[in-house]
């Protein structure tokens, strides 16, 4: 395992330190460190997985855990009913880092589009 994959293992173990907004049994929601929004958290699995397809693949309910968590943090930060963005990021061409999955919460401002230009394919 990578130190970049260990990352969020150590965070979990509180042998880093982070700002946790929403923890339980399952799941930890922090604060990302490199903010790309006013509200930008991160809401991982405790348990590692690669990424959300092998998530999917072993365990449905936690990816749906994960889906529900980040919703309930933007109900939190008040952000429900101007929007939101959920964004998984899958290996290295995706801008994936962190080979531990992580689901992004974003929002708080206009996020714009999804593409600089016109959808492809």
């Amino acid at each position: 395992m990578s130190e970049e994959t260990e990352l969020f293992l150590r965070i979990i173990a509180r042998e880093i330190p982070a700002d946790v907004v929403r923890e339980n049994e399952r799941v930890i929601a922090i604060r990302d460190i490199n903010p790309q929004a006013p509200t930008h958290v991160l809401v991982i699995p405790k348990k590692r997985y690669r990424n959300a397809a092998e998530l999917a693949a072993a365990d449905p309910a936690l990816l749906s855990e994960l889906i529900s968590t980040a919703h309930e943090i933007a109900e939190a930060e008040g952000i429900d009913e101007s929007g939101y963005r959920l964004l998984f990021n899958t290996n290295a061409d995706a801008g994936q880092t962190v080979f531990h999955v992580h689901l992004h919460l974003l929002g708080g401002e206009w996020l714009g589009g999804m593409t600089g230009g016109p959808l492809k394919g």
